[in-house]
């Protein structure tokens, strides 16, 4: 059984820094493309980075780029979303989505959310 769960939201200040953490479990962690996104109140959810595999591309939306980085261990199944810099748009819960490489059609794997507040 596949389980997906974040952590390390909470409540920062204005340019200040954040690191989320996700563990998946029941996958083949090296073979499975991982992603980020968020939902704001009142948005729909987007999306905010991939680390894709095999080939160890990172992609990342506009909005974050060159502040956020995405990373990952595969030794601990575990992947990162470090946020600098962040602003108050940045407020939202941030998802984690696990998707295994596979020949079939893919399948996506959810966490829970975790909530990330940017505020004074």
């Amino acid at each position: 059984q596949v389980q997906v769960v974040e952590s390390g939201g909470g409540l920062v200040q204005p340019g200040g820094s954040l690191r989320l953490s996700c563990v998946a479990s029941g996958v083949t962690f090296s073979m499975t493309t991982m992603s980020w996104y968020r939902q704001a109140p009142g948005k729909e959810r987007e999306w905010v980075a991939t680390s894709i595999t095999p080939g160890g591309m990172t992609n990342y939306a506009d909005s974050v780029k060159g502040r956020f980085t995405i990373s990952r261990d595969n030794a601990k199944n575990t992947m990162y979303l470090q946020m600098n810099s962040l602003k108050s748009e940045d407020t939202a819960v941030y998802y984690c989505k696990a998707r295994p490489v596979t020949l079939r059609r893919p399948s996506d794997y959810w966490g829970q959310g975790t909530q990330v507040t940017v505020s004074s």
